[in-house]
């Protein structure tokens, strides 16, 4: 990955790739989970919270990882438990795959794929419906390397059996480490059977490269604009529209192209996100109107039927419902009462250098074009504020608040200042 962030929390659709393999593991409801970290991975480790880490101290193979987690699930293994094995770095893998190699009959469930190229991975050799042996690539005689059915890096099976064979896996291998696929002819010695369960390759796709990072989050923008318009969602453009893992489109949304959704959007019934707009840490009323070119970041709340224009900006803002900011503002830490009106150009400056205060527009209000709202501030319900002035105290309900100097017009002197800014010019450059 040439990253110093650990590859599993390298992010897809806006969440970590360990997260996306737990968070399927958790839906299947199992006793527990256990991630195995490397020594000093203590990101990793915060990332898989509440889940428990245990640490392989030297990197010897997936067999020896497994064994790694042993003491962790000792007691429900003890209890019959059946054990899933599955790997970090696979973000696109389904509660539903999950489930099917869980109920796979025998005592150890192999998940098989069918690469579009096989090169790389541990072979599946299959006889009679039985998985007989994994060679791995580097193992693997010509006959073998012709298999296009391959192991996908998962595996169910019975926990103390699992257990068991695994602390008999040997080394003998070109890269003298500990395979898990050894346990499928340790399996076979001791009389237990082995199946395959196969699923979408897309689905296993290990990541170990930014170009395979950014295949993956194609695959999964795919996955996650299709539910959303299965729910009920319009987006005009599909292939233009980012989508988080937690993005939440109520039906009857539409989206038009060119829009970004972070990490926490909730849209509500019949809003219109229109074009090149970017959303964060928002929530969206119903029937509201986001765009074009609308920036909306973390903790800003639209209402019911109110306007966010182009080029505005909100951040941790609240508009009221049919609250309207249409035109080339910014809107920061504030809240704007419900059918308040902010003109064109409103900045609410609220940064002083060190901390930030809050600016309180009531209900109704009308804030004019250009205006600057120094906070803390606040400005009643109803009250007008003409355009062009700077607010610094307390605007009262229903009151008109106009700040600006008076207009000044000299009769025929435009030419005279004209002339005389050339005769500047023409002497700076010495003519």
């Amino acid at each position: 990955m040439q990253s110093a962030r650990p590859k599993v929390l390298h992010e897809v659709g806006g969440r970590a790739m360990i997260q996306h393999v737990l968070a399927a593991a958790e839906a299947l409801q199992p006793a527990r989970i256990v991630v195995v970290v490397g020594p000093g991975m203590e990101a990793v480790a915060t990332a898989a919270l509440p889940h428990p880490t245990a640490i392989q101290q030297e990197p010897l193979g997936t067999a020896h990882a497994l064994l790694a987690a042993e003491s962790s699930v000792a007691d429900v293994v003890a209890e019959g438990a059946q054990v899933l094995v599955l790997y970090g770095d696979g973000p696109l893998i389904s509660p539903a795959t999950l489930r099917a190699l869980c109920a796979a009959p025998g005592d150890f469930a192999w998940l098989g794929v069918r690469p579009p190229d096989p090169t790389g991975y541990g072979r599946l050799i299959v006889e009679r419906d039985e998985l007989v042996r994994i060679v791995e690539e580097r193992d693997a005689a010509a006959p073998e390397r012709a298999v296009g059915l391959v192991w996908g890096g998962l595996l169910a099976a019975r926990g103390k059996a699992l257990f068991e064979l695994a602390r008999r896996v040997g080394n003998d291998n070109a890269k003298r480490e500990y395979y898990l696929t050894s346990l499928v002819a340790l399996a076979r010695a001791a009389g237990l059977r082995s199946g395959v369960v196969e699923s979408a390759f897309d689905e296993v796709r290990g990541i170990n490269s930014r170009a395979e990072l950014a295949e993956a989050e194609a695959l999964f923008q795919a996955r996650r604009r299709r539910e959303v318009m299965e729910a009920g969602a319009t987006l005009i453009a599909p292939e233009t529209v980012f989508l988080s893992w937690d993005t939440e489109l109520a039906p009857d949304v539409t989206v038009e192209p060119h829009v970004f959704f972070g990490r926490e959007v909730r849209v509500a019934e019949g809003a219109t996100i229109r074009a090149f707009s970017h959303l964060q840490g928002v929530r969206i009323g119903r029937d509201a109107i986001i765009g074009p070119f609308a920036r909306l970041r973390p903790r800003s709340v639209v209402g019911d039927g109110a306007h966010v224009g182009n080029f505005v900006e909100l951040k941790a803002a609240t508009l009221g419902a049919g609250a309207k900011a249409n035109h080339l503002s910014y809107i920061g830490d504030a809240t704007v009462g419900a059918k308040a009106n902010i003109g064109a150009g409103t900045i609410t400056a609220n940064y002083d250098g060190v901390m930030k205060h809050r600016t309180e527009i009531g209900a109704g209000a009308s804030i004019g074009s250009n205006a600057v709202l120094v906070a803390p501030v606040s400005v009643g319900e109803g009250a007008i504020v003409g355009a062009g002035t700077t607010v610094t105290e307390e605007v009262p309900a229903d009151a008109i608040a106009v700040a600006r100097a008076p207009l000044s017009v000299t009769q025929r002197s435009a030419e005279r200042h004209r002339a005389r800014l050339k005769r500047m010019k023409d002497e700076k450059e010495g003519k």
